[in-house]
């Protein structure tokens, strides 16, 4: 691994996608790119674009918060997120209602991972996007690198909805910046890279993670574990019937966060 500014670049995978690009032909089935910084930019711009919007409509304050960032259960809320009186209806709360998931507000799964407040936040996740993601772009195509960033995601979201507090508030691109970790780990693996440096860097974020207050873990643990799993679906499908599998295996991936996310939420309500 080499060093970059933040993170580390894997020069076998770099390699890899830059020779299979050239010959048009992409080593775990996706269609050949030819900006691979492309989808980056793209998850980049949105994410900027929602934190532009909170930090415009109050920051910490903004009700726009409220109902992107990922709340696993509603609460009778004092507009902060994490203060709440114990009612559990909207009706009887009134105004203050706090929406969650299991409380009827789905879309916090996606849109959270896109939420943000703070701007070192933002700008820690988004450089680390920019030095992981055209790496992964590059081996696997830009429809798998979605779908790993995307899965990855929803799987943070779940471990969050599993093991997080129910009125909890949390929020910010970790948990699909994680899996992309995760990913990069056993690609790197599975072209025999140098991985110690990556493993340290992984350490060190880990670290981070248990000793800093204010820090998912759900999250981010959850995105590590499905950008793995789903890294491995990728580049270890047979390949007779690569695409078939791959896309079998992710919407696995999928499905069973999506059904632990609502069994979690049936619990709550």
């Amino acid at each position: 691994m080499n060093s970059a500014a933040v993170g580390f670049q894997c020069p076998e995978c770099v390699k890899e996608g830059a020779r299979t690009t050239r010959a048009g032909s992409l080593p775990y089935g996706g269609a050949r790119v030819v900006n691979p910084q492309i989808a980056t930019i793209g998850l980049i711009v949105a994410n900027v674009a929602v934190w532009l919007a909170i930090v415009a409509n109050g920051g910490y304050s903004s009700k726009l918060l409220e109902k992107l960032a990922l709340i696993p259960s509603g609460h009778c809320g004092a507009g902060n997120g994490g203060y709440y009186l114990g009612v559990d209806t909207a009706r009887a709360c009134g105004p203050t209602w706090v929406d969650g998931v299991a409380s009827g507000a789905p879309w916090q799964l996606v849109t959270s991972m896109f939420t943000h407040v703070e701007w070192w936040h933002i700008g820690v996740n988004m450089l680390s996007l920019f030095f992981i993601g055209p790496q992964l772009e590059l081996i696997l195509g830009r429809v798998r690198y979605l779908a790993l960033y995307f899965v990855s995601g929803i799987a943070g979201s779940a471990a969050v909805m599993l093991f997080s507090e129910p009125h909890g508030m949390t929020y910010g691109a970790s948990g699909a910046i994680f899996g992309l970790m995760g990913a990069l780990i056993v690609i790197g693996y599975k072209l025999g890279a140098q991985m110690q440096q990556i493993w340290m860097w992984l350490g060190i974020n880990l670290v981070i993670t248990f000793t800093v207050s204010n820090i998912s873990w759900q999250g981010h643990l959850g995105g590590l574990v499905g950008g793995a799993l789903a890294a491995a679906a990728l580049v270890y499908a047979p390949r007779e019937r690569r695409t078939p599998v791959q896309f079998a295996a992710l919407g696995g991936i999928f499905v069973v966060s999506i059904v632990l996310i609502l069994v979690r939420s049936a619990a709550l309500s």
